[in-house]
């Protein structure tokens, strides 16, 4: 079957076109045509199955462009994953001129509520900072068509779960509710039969916890020869592109220095960062500018990063939900993959445990085929260049995608609808030309769709907007 086949709505369609989908993934294959005619679902499948653009489609596909309020709410556990949700939706909603917006702690109230005033299609949030906007009144929630519970398993465990019902009460009129977890735990299947007790399950691959293309092993190490270890296992294996994990953000540092002062070209991901930074260093690994990334379990979670080789667990994790979550990083849409893990003396019992929960025995490797290798500056040089930088394919929607900045806002008394006005006058272009508006306090941002953002461009600079001569450019990191 071809996304072609699935009678997607002709502007979606193109987003997959220019995307380069065109195949579905088994869970959009099963859960696509559900969410279209509105069942609810309760869907468990492995990581890096194509679970956001399984629930994106469809609930883009039945999004009424006019309304402008909320018709989507999509409940994630982290600030990376809302962006990434966000991301997505954006891409794959770029050609309906659908706005998504993401919400979450530690980010200004006043910015977010300026966003939520605005025409909003999906709100993409973790749930204290929607709860939060719920119960101020800043969040409309009178028209959600559809209500996504995404890493359910993982909100449950992030001690989630009271807010996310508090938040689900909120919502009393008829929606579609879709909950999408990797594993199911008693307490998430309780959660899905309050809520949506009619929901259809959906279960891809459900006789494989872990998927066949990932390539396990461990090494066992003393604490102490950890670090020396580990930089014997990254000239063993060189890697393309690695994450490692540890169990504290002072370990991640601790590795993270010890690594980039060898030369390696590595950064680090926890929660103890500044936002702009982790996402700054999620963007660089991603485009391939970091071959390794040395974090805790908040990147295990949701983020999708295409061919990473290699998963190493510098710290064994402690629960079996994190190995199965962190090792999904690897191997993901069909490709394969390695998990490597470094088992102490303190980690046996969670070795046990995972590997009663897999229903295998993770294979042990003779640490001699390390210990025999010398770490100097001859040795240590293939990991110290960088691989050509990944090509995303979500950069190809941006080819004929412009976003403009304008240097005026509500102060000087600018609406969405009078910049909409002048471009309109524009030969040649038409409001399906034109993408999502914002307008803040003292700017606002222009989408311009379909090659025609640099014509836009060179007229809005000689011309006027209510009688104001506006700054008209280029503006850097849209969508």
């Amino acid at each position: 079957m071809n996304f072609k086949d699935m009678d997607i709505e002709t502007s979606i369609q193109k987003a997959l076109d220019v995307l380069g989908y065109k195949r579905p993934t088994l869970v959009q294959e099963e859960v696509i045509p559900l969410v279209k005619n509105r069942q609810d679902i309760i869907v468990k499948s492995e990581t890096g199955s194509g679970k956001t653009a399984a629930y994106a489609i469809p609930i883009l596909h039945n999004m009424v462009w006019e309304e402008n309020k909320p018709q989507c709410l999509v409940l994630v556990p982290t600030r990376e994953l809302a962006l990434q949700v966000t991301e997505d939706f954006m891409h794959l909603g770029v050609y309906k001129r659908v706005k998504a917006l993401a919400i979450f702690g530690k980010q200004p109230y006043k910015f977010q509520i300026q966003d939520l005033r605005q025409k909003t299609h999906i709100v993409v949030g973790t749930p204290g900072r929607v709860l939060d906007h719920i119960q101020r009144g800043t969040l409309d929630i009178s028209h959600i068509q559809y209500i996504v519970l995404d890493e359910a398993d993982e909100m449950l465990h992030m001690g989630f779960l009271p807010t996310v019902e508090t938040i689900l009460s909120h919502i009393q009129h008829s929606h579609c509710t879709c909950m999408f977890s990797a594993t199911m735990p008693h307490v998430i299947q309780d959660l899905a039969c309050t809520y949506i007790p009619h929901a259809k399950m959906v279960q891809i691959q459900k006789d494989r916890v872990l998927p066949t293309r990932i390539e396990h092993y461990i090494y066992c190490v003393k604490e102490h020869e950890k670090k020396d270890m580990l930089m014997k296992l990254l000239l063993f294996e060189n890697p393309t592109s690695a994450i490692l994990f540890a169990k504290t953000q002072e370990n991640v540092d601790d590795v993270c220095s010890y690594l980039y002062d060898l030369g390696l070209c590595i950064d680090k991901l926890h929660g103890g960062m500044l936002q702009e930074d982790r996402i700054e260093n999620i963007k660089d690994f991603k485009k391939g500018k970091l071959r390794f990334l040395v974090a805790t379990d908040v990147a295990a979670r949701g983020l999708d990063i295409t061919d990473v080789t290699h998963v190493i667990n510098y710290d064994f994790p402690m629960e079996v939900e994190s190995y199965i979550h962190r090792i999904g990083r690897t191997a993901r849409m069909d490709k394969n993959g390695k998990a490597i893990s470094f088992v102490s003396q303190y980690d046996y019992e969670k070795k046990k445990k995972v590997e009663e929960n897999i229903g295998y025995s993770l294979m042990k490797r003779d640490n001699q085929e390390l210990n025999h290798l010398i770490i100097d500056d001859t040795s240590l040089q293939p990991l110290q260049t960088t691989f050509h930088e990944k090509v995303d394919k979500r950069e190809a929607i941006k080819k004929d995608i412009v976003m403009l900045y304008l240097n005026g806002g509500k102060k000087k008394k600018i609406r969405p609808g009078d910049i909409v006005g002048a471009i309109c006058e524009i030969d040649g272009i038409c409001a399906e030309d034109i993408g999502t508006i914002q307008v803040q306090d003292h700017h606002s941002y222009v989408q311009i769709l379909n090659d025609k953002g640099y014509k836009v461009l060179e007229m809005l600079q000689k011309k006027k907007i209510k009688g104001k001569q506006l700054k008209v450019e280029i503006a850097e990191n849209f969508i």
